[in-house]
């Protein structure tokens, strides 16, 4: 490939970044003027504090996040871009929640009624910064393969000590059950339904038994329409795992 035609390709993919990294559906631009008219306008606020055009796998993650967040109105997903150069664009948003640059990226959630933000320390995967966002917000995203219904459910039931209370969290699941007309939505809710029967009958420690021989079966040669069904009972399983929420 001649010189000429390796820096057009270069040119083309420093655009298509950029253009991604714009372009992410949903997603706020905040800047030192509106960070505190618009934070306050939401029950919570997820950021990123990022370069100026980022890219990558880690914007992806967040970029999925983002397109996620559309239907939870009291949610806001939002991205701070840093510059270290030039007008130095938000380096004081960053330097007033202590980022730097070798952070980036830094997530951070801003709930309505905390003064001091959370910091996302997971792994940097859009289904553990929505359990991130639900676990210390309340707000709902779904993982996908999930019901909202369903999930709320398990959170009291992971959390209570109270087998009685637990048989009738048990009988609220089977009644939702009985009530969904979707087939594609019914087949989801058994299978919250089954292992709640069974964190009954075994005890907690076959969540986490569980999600390990599904991802044991993950990693073997199976089709993409079965490992698309076993991604959608391992999200399942994460709704359980309490502590991971």
């Amino acid at each position: 490939m001649c010189e000429r035609a390796v820096i057009g390709l270069v040119v083309v993919l420093a655009v298509v970044g950029a253009a991604r990294a714009i372009n992410a559906k949903g997603c706020t631009p905040l800047d030192a003027w509106t960070f505190d008219k618009i934070i306050p306008k939401f029950q919570a606020a997820v950021v990123k504090f990022d370069v100026a055009y980022p890219y990558g796998k880690k914007h992806e993650e967040f970029t999925k996040l983002s397109a996620a967040g559309r239907g939870s109105p009291e949610l806001l997903v939002a991205e701070v871009g840093v510059k270290d150069y030039g007008d130095m664009e938000n380096t004081d948003l960053a330097e007033r929640f202590g980022v730097k640059k070798e952070d980036f990226p830094k997530v951070m959630l801003f709930v309505a009624g905390k003064e001091e933000p959370l910091v996302f320390e997971g792994d940097f995967k859009a289904e553990e910064m929505k359990k991130f966002i639900r676990r210390n917000s309340g707000i709902y995203i779904g993982l996908e393969g999930c019901l909202e219904t369903f999930d709320r459910i398990v959170d009291k039931f992971m959390v209570s000590e109270d087998f009685t209370a637990k048989k009738q969290l048990l009988r609220d699941a089977e009644d939702a059950w009985d009530a969904l007309k979707s087939p594609s939505d019914r087949k989801i809710a058994e299978t919250y339904v089954k292992v709640m029967r069974k964190v009954l009958e075994k005890g907690r420690e076959f969540v986490k038994q569980e999600k390990t021989r599904v991802e044991g079966l993950m990693t073997g040669r199976i089709t993409e329409e079965k490992k698309e069904e076993m991604q959608g009972r391992l999200n399942i399983l994460k709704s359980f795992i309490h502590e991971e929420l």
